[in-house]
């Protein structure tokens, strides 16, 4: 309800009549003559840009009946629980929001174009005498990406807390689509070098921008599905990318391999700045404000606007001082080594096995990956609209990633004494990627939920720095681990980096979001 304060101390509600305008509700002991008599003052917040029924454009009218005058406050009180939530279930605001999850769905999966075009055009590269590049040279460029791409996930999400999450998915996806397009036109290593180092940098625009998106358009009780639909399109890229890049690189040379997925995520980055909205408030609608604390209008004005908080603020405090985003962080390390560890490493093994064709052993890793984050994601859902409010959201996530972390350690171990059977080697691995997407995908949603709205592009920035110096470590280290020890040790210390992400989300079961614990600070001061 709105309320209205007057000279006369009374309050009264606004309701829309038949005809479109203000009616008043009388108090019983008032008589009517008496009240459109008085003058009574109804504050509106953002009434530039309501779109819902239940409210007029009436900035600095008055109207006839009662003689109410409106005014109009961003800051003011905010709309009625069931008038935002008829906006936000309207077929407008359903459809803007549809249009801006594809537009970033098909922007993410297009950096994954770019990020994995060499990995499948690097066999052509070697063949190409002219280029004089060996394995060596191009494991070289293969390890500059992902030290380049941690750093700018990190630098990246702190900036990206204060620009606009279109300009920074479609621009990023065009740079990185210029460079793969330069790429396919230099023939100096060094040069090549740089370049696929500049390419990391580029990557890292993409997460923080879409973890934006996606927690001003979601509230909690859908955002881990969606959250999950997004991830997938981790694994529809990966899945496009050979496609794409492997079989140009094939038919026309090495240096189509790069233009070719250069030439779709530029033109996929178009359509992300066209289609793409930054929040709902832009478009009109109220926001998604979910336990946030009223800005309340004390005597008909409305309260001072409250100071964003700076770069370094949200990162320092909401961040690097938050306990629990550090054991996200390091959670999201193991699981990062487990996952670079499955990536790299399975096919290397199955080939020690004796199996000839082991790509296709391996092929299930990303469809199971696909059906781990829809799955974890839409659980995580259903605890948090099931919870009455005694349970912490976050904590009802982190039980769905143990469960899943713990799955990933026990198809690993399975995995491990496996028979050489193609099919049972592919139902494992597939198996594999759907435990481990799971943990992967939460995260990072529960890091972003566990700190205010402007601070989660930093704290995305953040847990994706830490996770790719995870990545690294599966890289090097591995290598020398399985060629000193043997498999054994491999399996052995992947299991146990499973084990600490168990034992890191042990004391998060109960942890509380953001917007809760401001919704119990709201109740607890009313």
């Amino acid at each position: 309800m709105f309320v209205c304060s007057s000279q006369h101390g009374m309050a009264s509600s606004l309701l829309r009549d038949g005809r479109g305008g203000l009616a008043a509700l009388k108090r019983p002991s008032v008589s009517a003559k008496s009240f459109r008599a008085r003058r009574t003052t109804a504050t509106v917040p953002q009434c530039s840009r309501i779109t819902s029924p239940a409210f007029v454009s009436a900035r600095g009218a008055s109207t006839k009946r009662g003689q109410f005058q409106v005014t109009c406050a961003a800051a003011s009180a905010a709309a009625s629980d069931g008038s935002e939530a008829s906006v936000h279930s309207s077929a407008k605001f359903t459809r803007t929001r549809w249009i801006t999850f594809l537009a970033m769905f098909a922007g993410y999966a297009s950096f994954y174009l770019t990020r994995n075009s060499l990995a499948f055009t690097a066999p052509t590269m070697i063949e190409d005498v002219s280029l004089g590049l060996d394995m060596t040279s191009v494991g070289g460029l293969t390890s500059v990406l992902p030290v380049a791409y941690g750093f700018s996930k990190f630098l990246s999400g702190v900036l990206g807390a204060r620009t606009s999450p279109t300009i920074l998915l479609s621009g990023g996806l065009a740079a990185t689509a210029f460079v793969n397009i330069a790429f396919g036109m230099s023939s100096s290593y060094p040069l090549l070098l740089a370049l696929w180092g500049l390419n990391g940098l580029l990557q890292g625009l993409g997460a923080p921008a879409c973890a934006r998106i996606l927690t001003l358009w979601y509230p909690d009780k859908e955002r881990g599905t969606f959250w999950g639909f997004w991830t997938a399109s981790n694994n529809i890229g990966g899945f496009a990318a050979p496609i794409l890049a492997g079989t140009a690189a094939t038919m026309y040379g090495w240096r189509y391999g790069m233009f070719a997925p250069g030439a779709v995520a530029l033109a996929v980055s178009v359509l992300v700045l066209l289609f793409m909205k930054d929040s709902p408030e832009k478009e009109g609608f109220p926001p998604i404000d979910e336990g946030a604390p009223k800005k309340k209008v004390v005597d008909d004005k409305p309260a001072a606007k409250e100071d964003k908080p700076g770069l370094l603020t949200l990162l320092v405090e909401d961040c690097l001082k938050n306990p629990y985003v550090w054991l996200f962080a390091i959670s999201y390390f193991f699981v990062y080594v487990v996952r670079q560890g499955v990536t790299s490493w399975f096919i290397f093994y199955l080939k020690d096995k004796g199996v000839q064709n082991a790509a296709v052993q391996v092929s299930g890793l990303e469809l199971g990956g696909l059906l781990g984050s829809l799955s974890s994601g839409a659980i995580s859902d259903y605890l948090v609209r099931n919870n009455d409010g005694s349970k912490g959201n976050v904590g009802l996530r982190v039980q769905v990633v143990m469960a899943y972390a713990f799955a990933t350690a026990a198809l690993l171990g399975v995995f491990w004494v496996s028979p050489n059977v193609a099919w049972i080697q592919w139902l494992i691995v597939a198996a594999v990627g759907f435990a481990l997407y799971g943990p992967q995908m939460l995260i990072g949603l529960c890091g972003a939920e566990v700190v205010r709205k402007p601070a989660v592009s930093a704290a995305q920035g953040f847990l994706g720095w830490i996770s790719y110096l995870g990545a690294a470590n599966a890289g090097v280290p591995l290598a020398h681990l399985v060629q000193t020890y043997g498999w054994n040790a491999y399996f052995t210390s992947m299991i146990g980096a499973c084990g600490i992400v168990l034992l890191l989300m042990a004391p998060m079961t109960r942890l509380e979001s953001y917007s809760q614990r401001m919704a119990k600070a709201e109740l607890k001061n009313a």
